[in-house]
């Protein structure tokens, strides 16, 4: 069959290498690609906004079968367009993809379902949302209608935008000043619809997991599990990213932890989406918090993650169009997934002055990347594009923050670790840098 990939990203460079591996494809067409996903697949530009504009390009190319990667076109109901026009597709509707498309929906449905998560507020109103913060900050610990349980976690405070925020809506504030701030940006119109409200929670404390499961509106199936670190900086420093490298699997997520979290997060929201009529299909991502007392939902996303998507790829053994297909069609309880027993890292290679942010200064793109050719003989390497295009000569360019994806499977987390680096140093690249350390919490635990 056909199929259509939609995305650019590193994740749909993952998707896009492990689609090709089915003997179910035909050809493969992804929009827009970019320049590493042109070297596997059809590439055109398509703006995924324009459904109308996706519908006629999959006529005229007999698409069979639509993925769905990145979160805004599935927030924007992309799925649903595809359904009204009868195309098969892999993502869920645009009522379902609120678990990623608004933070107060999930914190809703949670507290509807008992799935355990952040205490929480919503505002629509800076005042009411800075006395909030100002209370749970300690300075009113006294007051009688205080939640103590909330009290005991004062500072850090997480203000979170309700809408989709191209990474920018979340800051995990160490300040009143900090946190005060973020709601005025938010509720101030800064990020446009997406912060019309805002969701202030408390910090949860303990190791952070992310746990991929796909569902088919009725029936759930855990995927492989994995660690990802947003700081920018070696040792967890600085802002946050997009991600900045990957692992999987992740140590703390052992079976009993995740049959927890299928138990008490992962099949109450299937079960709760579907009662409200709109059930999820696709693939649900839950970031987790791991404490003493189990698993937290700290939020959903609706899509693959990135770069977690990259070494899930890595390690999955089975047929990835007909798992995708399996969920598209409500089969996934008489189907099953086989994985490599063995780890795999990625690296986020970034443009020097990503995330962006003042303090980073401006993102350079357009500087040339060598040495790639080199880097991917490295044993069990294989390099996934993030942001690249080319220029007229044929040369790799720098076209985004996050650029490429270094990406190993080894034995273990250290040996898929050392592939890895081993291959960056291959790559001649003086605007780009990434950090030194990802994985380091599995490497300390042996």
């Amino acid at each position: 069959m056909n199929v259509l990939l939609i995305g650019s990203g590193g994740r749909e460079h993952a998707l896009a290498w492990a689609l090709t591996a089915s003997p179910m494809l035909g050809t493969l067409h992804v929009c827009p690609g970019n320049a590493g996903i042109a070297e596997i697949a059809s590439c055109s530009p398509l703006d995924a906004s324009d459904h109308a504009a996706v519908i006629a390009f999959c006529r005229a190319n007999t698409i069979s079968f639509v993925v769905i990667g990145p979160e805004a076109p599935l927030v924007g109901g992309l799925g649903d367009s595809l359904t009204a026009a009868g195309i098969k597709h892999f993502g869920p509707s645009a009522a379902a993809a609120r678990l990623e498309g608004s933070k107060a929906f999930t914190k809703e449905l949670c507290r509807e379902a008992n799935i355990p998560t952040a205490a929480y507020a919503r505002f629509t109103n800076a005042a009411s949302a800075k006395a909030y913060v100002a209370a749970h900050f300690g300075s009113a610990l006294q007051t009688a209608s205080l939640d103590r349980a909330v009290a005991s976690q004062s500072i850090p405070i997480v203000v979170k935008a309700d809408g989709l925020a191209a990474g920018k809506g979340v800051v995990v504030a160490t300040t009143r000043t900090e946190a005060n701030a973020h709601i005025d940006a938010c509720l101030g119109g800064a990020l446009g619809s997406a912060g019309a409200e805002v969701v202030v929670e408390a910090f949860l404390d303990g190791e952070e997991a992310s746990f991929f499961a796909l569902c088919d509106g009725t029936n759930v199936l855990a995927l492989a599990t994995a660690q990802d670190h947003k700081r920018v900086g070696d040792g967890d420093t600085g802002p946050n990213t997009g991600g900045m490298g990957a692992y999987s699997p992740a140590p703390v997520m052992t079976p009993a932890m995740v049959e927890r979290t299928m138990a008490e997060i992962i099949r109450p929201t299937a079960a709760a989406m579907a009662a409200r009529g709109t059930p999820f299909r696709g693939v649900l991502f839950a970031g987790l918090m791991i404490s003493a007392d189990g698993p937290q939902l700290i939020e959903y996303n609706v899509r693959f993650g990135d770069p977690e998507c990259q070494v899930l790829m890595m390690r999955l053994k089975s047929d990835l169009l007909a798992a995708l297909i399996a969920t598209a069609d409500g089969v996934l309880d008489r189907f099953d997934l086989r994985w490599h027993d063995d780890a795999a890292l990625t690296v986020v290679m970034a443009a020097d002055g990503y995330p962006g942010t003042p303090q980073t200064g401006v993102i350079k793109r357009g500087t040339v990347i060598r040495g790639l050719n080199a880097a991917a003989k490295v044993p069990g390497v294989e390099i996934f594009h993030a942001g690249t295009t080319r220029d007229a000569d044929g040369q790799l360019i720098a076209d985004g923050g996050r650029v490429l994806n270094i990406t190993a499977r080894g034995k273990t987390v250290a040996q898929a670790q050392q592939r890895a680096y081993q291959a960056i140093d291959l790559i001649d690249w003086p605007e780009g840098f990434n950090r030194r350390d990802i994985g380091w919490r599995a490497v300390e635990r042996g």
